[in-house]
């Protein structure tokens, strides 16, 4: 929901906005004070807020309470006048406020400056082109593997340029893995304003969504740019070959109710995720355990918690959301952990947005355009160096660089804080492998609570066996009525267990094996006009944003599918030599990260222990590479 300004602030009076401007964040304030004036006196380095504590300050209240005053006073002759605001600031003034907000003049930031800065509703990214104006007579057809957040977003650009197309989703509504994960307290671990797609924002009720609320929003999304109607629910792809003679592929279908279809088509994405397929323990007896075994992703919520033995097994990020939910009803909760996990502290985790600052947000749209930049673009740049491996440090399972020990202090010294006095505790929750090895888990202080309680035992060792009412740890037997899954998801395992057959009858999954690779994360030789949405190494973890590098992704199919048309071709493939170069430019760089470089356990990493899911590089790489298809590294038919 997102008013206009014109409507929405001139309904209020300028006293009232003053009021409302009392709960704006001190960064976005001053960037807004300086795009609306003109004055950029206001861009003080006294004024210019923590990196660490974004969308905050991170000033002491008497600083931040000096800069709102002085912008109070410069805003003051132009509350009148907010229909006459600038939407975006000219190029001089957008890299004054860059360098301000990040301290230097960095030319990665600069260069992401313009795409972080969103107004309202703009979608530059937009084909300015339909396959109706530059190939009339053109039969290109369109298959969309999936509905979530990537489906969605390459159907919209495909009925942008007016492509026929189909989206096959296997579940009954839109969302992807934001319709099948509903397990308690599920939300995201990123802001809620820069986990939207640039062009569409919503009124979000807390700074970190949850699952409901984020499924709503794909779902509106989904509604208002009309492609329910281009969906097929219930319907789940279980293989497509390449027709080398018609130039098309064959998609076979199978309904949740047994029924085959076969489809063709000339171009099929892949939108299936890397987290879709749940990853189930090989534990010895599991199968003979008579209480519910349940995983995160298949959360059955007719079970009844209270007064029930529960043991948990895995503490990654969905863990340490259900967790602590289960255990303030279980009668006793064991949770099993193979290795702690790193805490970043998130005070405002599970926090509502104060009702001052939603209404800026959702009616001030310069407003809410600063406040996503001042979070999107520190974000966009991230920490690489606290992720690159230091040769002559030396890196160690501590720490691979002075800048990664220097994370490590920084999070060590707030699990230290949570822990307390407890000496065992501490000792059990300080992970040891090098920050970014593993993901990285935003906190509010509640995991370390849950650990504290009188009806909870954290066992930081793997489950032995499984019998029928209970676990064995060693020579212990942990009775239990429920054990619950926190082992994520098979994310190495890219598009099974669909199969893939390409050129000469190539199976996708023989070429690759458990090496998954893809040029961009998007499409590899062998198989024509065949693209991957969130793709092998396309995640990220330091740097950069999902939701962004979707919208790369869409920006650089929807542009194939453009050079498809407009040169009349029935097929492009990969040039071999080109998708050599780049894997192995990928697997040197994720060599150089601490992800690709601890030996500790992952899903970052795959069992050859190569990095099939991060992007090493900077998000300006991914940024500029997807801008447009370089049609020399192609070859076309």
């Amino acid at each position: 929901m997102n008013k206009t300004l014109d409507r929405a602030v001139t309904e209020m009076s300028e006293e009232a906005l003053l009021a409302n401007l009392e709960s704006a964040q001190v960064p976005a304030l001053v960037m807004l004070t300086a795009h609306v004036t003109g004055d950029t006196s206001v861009l003080r380095d006294e004024w210019r807020p923590n990196l660490k504590t974004l969308p905050l300050s991170g000033l002491d209240p008497a600083t931040e309470a000096e800069a709102r005053a002085y912008c109070f006073k410069l805003l003051a002759p132009f509350l009148a006048t907010q229909d006459e605001w600038a939407a975006v600031p000219d190029e001089p003034l957008r890299r004054k406020l860059a360098t301000w907000l990040m301290g230097d003049d960095n030319e990665d930031a600069q260069a992401m400056a313009a795409v972080a800065f969103t107004p309202n509703n703009v979608d530059p990214r937009r084909p300015t082109w339909t396959l109706q104006d530059i190939a009339p007579d053109s039969a290109l057809n369109a298959v969309v593997i999936g509905a979530g957040f990537s489906g969605l977003l390459v159907g919209l650009r495909l009925k942008q340029a007016g492509v026929p197309f189909k989206i096959i989703e296997k579940s009954l509504d839109v969302g992807g893995t934001w319709w099948e994960n509903t397990y308690p307290d599920c939300r995201t671990d990123v802001r809620s304003h820069i986990y939207t797609y640039s062009f569409v924002q919503h009124d979000w009720e807390t700074h970190y969504g949850r699952q409901d609320k984020i499924h709503g929003y794909l779902h509106q999304f989904a509604a208002d740019n009309g492609l329910l109607e281009h969906m097929v629910f219930g319907t789940e792809v279980t293989a497509t070959r390449w027709d080398e003679e018609t130039g098309t592929w064959t998609l076979e279908t199978k309904t949740s109710a047994g029924i085959g279809e076969t489809i063709e088509s000339n171009i099929v994405v892949s939108a299936v995720g890397q987290l879709n397929r749940p990853s189930i323990p090989n534990l010895p007896g599991l199968d003979s355990f008579k209480g519910p075994v349940v995983h995160s992703a298949q959360w059955d919520h007719g079970i009844d918690f209270r007064g029930k033995r529960v043991v948990v097994i895995g503490t990654g990020a969905s863990a340490l959301q259900f967790a602590p939910a289960v255990a303030k009803v279980a009668e006793h909760v064991t949770i099993f952990q193979r290795s702690a996990p790193w805490l970043r502290p998130t005070p405002v985790l599970r926090q509502e947005i104060e009702s001052g600052e939603r209404w800026l947000l959702n009616n001030l749209n310069q407003y809410r355009a600063y406040y996503r930049f001042s979070i999107f673009l520190p974000r966009l740049i991230g920490n690489l160096p606290a992720a690159t491996v230091d040769p002559d440090f030396p890196p160690t399972e501590v720490s691979v660089s002075a800048a990664n020990e220097e994370l490590r202090k920084e999070l060590t010294a707030y699990l230290e804080e949570q822990a307390g006095d407890d000496e065992e505790l501490r000792k059990q929750i300080i992970p040891d492998y090098p920050p970014a090895a593993k993901r990285v888990i935003c906190d509010d202080g509640t995991w370390v609570k849950t650990l504290k309680r009188d009806n909870v035992r954290l066992v930081s060792q793997g489950v032995n066996r499984i019998d029928s009412d209970g676990v064995w740890l060693g020579d212990e037997h942990v009775p239990a009525d429920i054990i619950l899954l926190g082992t994520g998801f098979k994310a190495s395992d890219f598009l099974l267990p669909m199969s893939v057959t390409g050129v000469g009858g190539k199976d996708l999954h023989e070429t690759w094996g458990i090496d998954a690779s893809a040029y961009l994360g998007v499409t590899l030789p062998g198989y024509p006009n065949f693209f991957c949405m969130y793709g092998p190494n396309t995640n990220t973890v330091v740097h950069g944003n999902l939701v962004f590098f979707l919208e790369c992704q869409a920006n650089y199919m929807i542009d194939a599918v453009k050079t498809l048309a407009a040169g009349g071709y029935r097929a492009m493939s990969l040039r071999p030599d080109v998708f050599a170069k780049y894997d192995k430019e990928i697997t040197e760089a994720s060599a150089k990260r601490t992800w690709g470089w601890s030996k500790t356990h992952s899903w970052y990493m795959n069992a050859e222990g190569r990095s099939t899911i991060m992007w090493p590089l900077p998000a300006r790489e991914y940024f500029e590479r997807t801008s447009h298809v370089r049609t020399e590294d192609y070859n076309f038919g």
